[in-house]
């Protein structure tokens, strides 16, 4: 995932502000840091992660605030939860762009967002084609990634000899 642009970063931390104002919950300090987490992340960040990384940078943050934080986050919609097959999930910024879609392995749990234009074209197309009305979607797809088969060829060589 590409990091956000700092100012749509920003963007979206005001929004999540702005939520939390217009629904009358509390602005707090603790619920900032972590939405800047996850909004500024490049990654799929897990709970686990995101509290290491408010921990590094010297800001303790109870496990039970990252939770509650991240269920409002994804419920103003600017956050979007994965369950990616491991256990547990992971949260990625949902700024205002195209669909993307999810390449994950299944060795290394590297995940790997990628467009595809005929893929966005079609989706609509097959869901009419079953008079089904489209309004979104989710594609994962489940493999080994080029990095494991390239380590799996070389453990293998080598046990060959």
């Amino acid at each position: 995932m590409a990091r956000l642009a700092r100012p749509e970063g920003a963007a979206l931390l005001d929004r999540f502000r702005r939520y939390l104002r217009d629904h009358h919950q509390p602005v707090t300090r603790q619920r900032d840091l972590i939405a800047q987490v996850v909004l500024l992340s490049d990654d799929h960040p897990s709970v686990d992660v995101i509290i290491r990384r408010l921990r590094e940078r010297g800001e303790p943050v109870g496990t039970a605030t990252v939770y509650r934080t991240l269920e409002v986050l994804v419920e103003s919609g600017l956050v979007r939860a994965h369950d990616f097959g491991e256990g547990y999930k992971r949260y990625e910024p949902m700024p205002a762009q195209a669909y993307h879609e999810h390449l994950i392995c299944e060795r290394c749990a590297r995940v790997v967002e990628f467009q595809n234009e005929r893929l966005e074209r079609m989706l609509p197309i097959i869901a009419d084609e079953h008079a089904f009305q489209h309004s979104r979607h989710k594609v994962e797809i489940y493999g080994v990634c080029r990095d494991c088969r390239r380590r799996e060829l070389v453990v293998g060589t080598e046990h060959d000899r």
